[in-house]
């Protein structure tokens, strides 16, 4: 008998011999690859996400697992899966002759199939459901189909891996591999998960209530069925009793041991970005995007065991997060408070923070957004007159004005876009409030904010060169959206196809519409903070980095695929710019703000108001900080916003602005992060271009 299962196992006896009514085919081809990869692949890990300091902010997994050595499992956890699953694992060559040979005769005979598995052969089985075809239920179904054909697969696979890998190892790899519930898989992390403990630690009571799981996870859940899961477990005791390898009186207070597991379990860390710490989650899922662009897929991040370390700094966001919280509430009604902060440099801008008064989660009434309100072009109603940024470098790179030349500002003015037909009504602008003079500097406008100056400036720049500008500074993404900040309609039945609002990018939309300099069209938060960061990189761009290093689960390097820095305008425009941002915190926009907060440092900025109130924002930087802070109405009925203790939304007359309401975080923020250290000057202007030269 031994003899003919040792020929079924394998895969040399003739079908007919049996009477089986096997195909030789049915029997995979693939045995040495799948008993190789067995032998020196790892199953799904967890990828850790980390701050720039190497603290972890996230774990992504679709199976936590924490893989261990045979060394690191303590004896009493071999002894329970032995004792319960196959008591001669040890002595076998992968498989029990007797129990194959009686599975192919009752197979044969039209029964069901029949025989106890060895812990190799379930090694096989589990690996095959929960490594290699875990995406696909088809193939784990046929994994585990009462047939002959799927045993004897299962039987050569694990003779072949007998042969490569000691019984340690392979006990190591099946309680590595093996369910336990939900989303806990291998040893590792059930100690974790059930006891708060690690696999080297496990009792007698602990290691057989994990033993027992195996054969049924669902049924001899602890939390959900305990009678049946203590049950179970001391059944495997007693196993373990009556195998020699406890002794009888062990057992019997083994058995009467508690279950000892951590209460409201099982105890896992979030799988995703969800659940990293109100400063860290915007981050963590840019930074998954961000690799998402890179090649690395959603599945390959959650099974990779990667090391992820971001730019994040935890300091800058603590503060940032800090600020926004005192501005606006966390559950206020409708009220978003959004800050990024990107270090300028010519070789790469690094994310330092990305935070907001909403959390990033799924719950709206704990001020929660499962979006990223940070990255996204989240802010629908648009970042005001800092977009007046983009029509002033034009301007300079075309030649059309420097810092110095006047502008005409009268109080209201009607323009028409260059180009446009005898039948193009003109665009009414008025300023806002009274006192500019006409004309006025662009430099002084630039800390003023007229809004008549700079769309007849526009005007004369001409639109394709001010949304060329937009893009070269860093709205790369926010241009390619929609003017709702969608993806732009591509579905001809859609209702919304045929409106250029929605099935044309921006960077198409606003060809021939001169409200672009006013800065009303959705936008990303992180692209303007970018957006500063080029300005004082000299004008070189560089993508909005998260990343500073991945490494696989062997701990080697993994290069990241990004798009390279380039340079966008002039070290000369870039610096005159500076200098014309220098004054909104003297003598501009958010000077005031700046007196009551105590500012003094050199600095740019630039504010943002839309026209109802329904956005403001600041924009600008100190030293190796680029900042965007944005409030912005996100809720289902949006409204003007208010200032006030906290900011809200309401009917308040004036509304806020980007310097009374957007500005103040950044004074808090800056001014802890700054303490103690000594001013750093802004680069002197570019003599080129002061005046216009075209």
């Amino acid at each position: 008998m031994c003899a003919l299962s040792g020929v079924l196992v394998a895969g040399l006896l003739a079908p007919v011999a049996l009477g089986a009514g096997l195909l030789s085919n049915q029997v995979s081809d693939s045995v040495d690859a799948i008993s190789a990869d067995l032998a020196t692949g790892s199953p799904p890990l967890t990828t850790t996400v980390t701050d720039r300091e190497g603290t972890p902010i996230a774990t992504l997994y679709a199976q936590y697992r924490l893989p261990v050595a045979a060394a690191g499992i303590a004896d009493t956890m071999k002894a329970a899966i032995v004792s319960v699953e196959d008591r001669r694992f040890y002595t076998e060559g992968g498989v029990d002759p007797q129990g194959m040979l009686r599975a192919a005769l009752h197979d044969s005979a039209g029964g069901n199939l029949q025989g106890a598995s060895t812990i190799t052969q379930q090694y096989v089985k589990n690996y095959l459901i929960n490594v290699v075809d875990r995406n696909d239920r088809a193939a784990q179904l046929a994994d585990q189909e009462d047939s002959l054909a799927r045993k004897v697969r299962e039987a050569k696979i694990a003779v072949e891996l007998s042969r490569r890998m000691s019984k340690d190892d392979i006990l190591a790899g099946y309680l590595n591999v093996v369910e336990f519930s939900g989303t806990v898989y291998g040893v590792g992390a059930a100690a974790k998960a059930y006891f708060g403990t690690t696999p080297d630690k496990l009792t007698v009571p602990q290691a057989a209530l994990l033993a027992g799981m195996v054969n049924n996870p669902a049924l001899f859940d602890p939390y959900t069925h305990p009678a049946e899961a203590t049950a179970r477990r001391n059944l495997v005791i007693d196993d373990m009793v009556s195998g020699g390898l406890l002794p009888a009186g062990y057992g019997t207070a083994a058995k009467d041991a508690p279950l000892g597991v951590l209460p409201d379990g099982p105890v896992t860390p979030s799988g995703t970005c969800l659940g990293a710490a109100p400063d860290a989650g915007f981050f963590c899922a840019y930074a998954e995007s961000y690799l998402a662009q890179a090649g690395f897929t959603a599945d390959r991040l959650a099974t990779g065991g990667y090391t992820v370390r971001t730019t994040m700094d935890p300091k800058v966001s603590r503060v940032t997060k800090d600020a926004v919280d005192a501005n606006v509430p966390t559950t206020q009604d409708g009220v978003a408070n959004t800050f990024a902060v990107v270090r300028p440099g010519q070789r790469g801008h690094e994310v330092l923070a990305m935070v907001a008064n909403r959390d990033y989660g799924n719950d709206p009434d704990r001020g929660q957004r499962s979006t990223n309100i940070v990255a996204d072009a989240a802010d629908k109603f648009g970042a005001g007159s800092s977009f007046k940024i983009f029509t002033a470098a034009a301007a300079m790179v075309t030649g059309k004005a420097g810092l110095t030349t006047p502008l005409p500002n009268p109080p209201h003015d009607c323009f028409t876009p260059p180009g446009a037909n005898q039948y193009t009504a003109c665009y009414p602008v008025g300023n806002d409030g009274t006192g500019y003079p006409d004309p006025i500097s662009l430099a002084d406008g630039l800390a003023t904010s007229p809004n008549v100056a700079f769309v007849g400036l526009e005007a004369r720049v001409g639109m394709p060169a001010v949304l060329d500008m937009a893009r070269r500074l860093g709205l790369r993404k926010t241009l390619t959206t929609n003017d709702a900040g969608n993806p732009p309609v591509t579905d001809p039945a859609s209702p919304l196809a045929g409106n250029p609002q929605y099935d044309q990018p921006q960077s198409d939309y606003f060809r021939n519409l001169l409200s672009f300099t006013l800065g009303n069209s959705p936008v990303s938060p992180l692209e303007m903070a970018n957006v500063s960061a080029t300005i004082m990189s000299g004008g070189v761009w560089c993508p909005p980095d998260p990343i500073l290093s991945v490494t696989d689960r062997a701990g080697k390097p993994v290069p990241i695929t990004q798009p390279p820095c380039e340079r966008v305008i002039p070290t000369g425009v870039a610096n005159t710019l500076m200098a014309g941002l220098s004054q909104d915190t003297k003598h501009g926009t958010s000077a005031i703000a700046a007196r009551a907060a105590g500012w003094t440092r050199p600095d740019i900025a630039k504010t943002g108001t839309t026209e109802q109130s329904e956005s403001v924002a600041f924009v600008g930087g100190v030293d190796d900080y680029a900042v965007s802070s944005m409030v912005f109405a996100d809720g289902p009925h949006p409204r003007e916003i208010c200032p006030g203790t906290p900011v809200h939304l309401g009917e308040c007359g004036a509304g806020a602005f980007g310097g009374t309401v957007a500005a103040p975080p950044y004074f808090r923020a800056m001014g802890e992060l700054l303490a103690g250290q000594p001013d750093k000057p802004l680069p002197a202007p570019d003599p080129a271009y002061l005046g216009a030269h075209s």
